[in-house]
């Protein structure tokens, strides 16, 4: 493997299949005289943390194609990339595991919710399309601040802060599985936690009396949002089956825990259910929140226009404050809100047991809750329902 100064005249008076020549003035050129044709191509050995990886050789094209000036030119290009520790054969086998390799182990290493992986699967798809194919171990600095930068620019803060979570969680799993990916470059980016929700406080009477201006089963929605706190994915895709009413129990099947919940349903609340089954009876639909024009066959967007209304959020923000009004101790208010008890011993507490002692405080918040209502509520379509406080 001679070395010698490549000029024009030089490569022409060069013997086909005599082997490979370097450039004396450009690092990694070389022409490889193959027996019928000549080839320009840069070689260099790819460094990570002062470590070599491996020696890659690039094509560049053929000597009858390009000068000696450009291939000069992208010989410098392809160089730079490799000095930098980029490959750029950029084959995973030889680069290490790419960003969609290290998502679907992510993503394998425990069960998540559905809109959880659907969430981290868009942004990877949509928001870093143009890098999920890329090596992690490829992945600076510079260059991750510039995606988070463009899209900062383009869709927003919250979409960035979002993006960015992904990527960290999904390079963390990475770096569990590949020894040489020694940092996390999107841990230098300074990512801003969420603003606190801002919920002003809850007019029960004005509450009421917006939710009698619904239809019948919104109307009701609304109401078991407030009287269970659930969130919106459990309380919507509650099943006519989930509700026991020989034991007053609603039994939520999505939850964010994981498992299901039983939920202690107060005499108002279950007399209220009561009558949505029997009402809703003719429809012959599975849902407790049927909605004909729903390609799903239930309720899908809970939230109104009226200022009155919370959202469905708002209202499991609503729930908390009533517990602690109504007196609940925090660990039975959690346990009815399906949150997990904090430290080792909370794993030990499985609400399911705790049926019939969590009632009395299910029994309280719905108290509190009727306590800003008129002494006799009408339903549309049925009996009036007497104060069960």
């Amino acid at each position: 493997m001679a070395v010698i100064n490549l000029t024009e005249a030089r490569i022409r008076d060069l013997e086909p299949g005599s082997g490979i020549w370097r450039d004396e003035q450009v690092k990694g050129l070389m022409v490889i005289c193959h027996a019928t044709t000549k080839t320009y191509a840069v070689q260099g050995d790819v460094r990570r943390n002062g470590r070599h990886v491996r020696t890659v050789r690039v094509k560049i094209d053929r000597v009858d194609r390009i000068g000696l000036r450009e291939a000069r030119n992208r010989a410098k290009a392809i160089m730079s990339q490799i000095q930098s520790g980029v490959d750029p054969t950029a084959k995973t086998a030889e680069t290490g595991i790419t960003i969609s390799q290290a998502l679907d182990a992510h993503l394998g290493e425990k069960p998540f919710r559905t809109a959880t992986e659907e969430s981290y699967r868009y942004n990877v798809d949509h928001y870093l399309a143009r890098i999920k194919n890329r090596a992690v171990a490829d992945l600076g600095r510079n260059e991750v601040r510039d995606i988070y930068d463009r899209l900062r620019e383009k869709s927003g803060q919250t979409t960035a802060t979002c993006v960015m979570r992904t990527l960290r969680a999904v390079i963390n799993t990475a770096m569990r599985m590949d020894e040489t990916i020694s940092s996390n470059p999107v841990s230098a980016l300074r990512i801003p936690n969420p603003k606190r929700r801002e919920v002003d406080g809850l007019d029960l009477a004005a509450w009421w009396k917006a939710t009698d201006a619904l239809s019948p089963i919104r109307r009701d929605l609304h109401r078991a949002m407030v009287l269970t706190g659930a969130r919106r994915s459990s309380i919507l895709q509650v099943r006519r089956e989930d509700v026991d009413l020989e034991r007053n129990i609603l039994t939520f099947n999505h939850m964010k825990t994981g498992g299901r919940m039983l939920f202690p349903m107060g005499t108002w609340l279950a007399a209220m259910i009561k009558n949505r089954l029997e009402e809703d009876a003719p429809l012959n639909n599975p849902w407790l929140w049927p909605s004909p024009m729903s390609s799903c066959g239930h309720v899908t967007e809970p939230r109104e226009d009226s200022d009155d209304l919370p959202s469905p959020h708002e209202c499991r923000h609503h729930a908390r404050t009533l517990f602690i009004a109504a007196g609940v101790p925090y660990a039975e208010s959690a346990l009815l809100l399906g949150q997990r008890l904090p430290g080792a011993s909370g794993g030990y507490v499985h609400a399911e047991h705790l049926v019939e002692h969590l009632r009395p405080h299910a029994q309280a918040l719905e108290d509190k809750v009727l306590s800003g209502r008129r002494p006799v509520l009408k339903v549309v379509g049925a009996a009036e329902i007497a104060d069960a406080a």
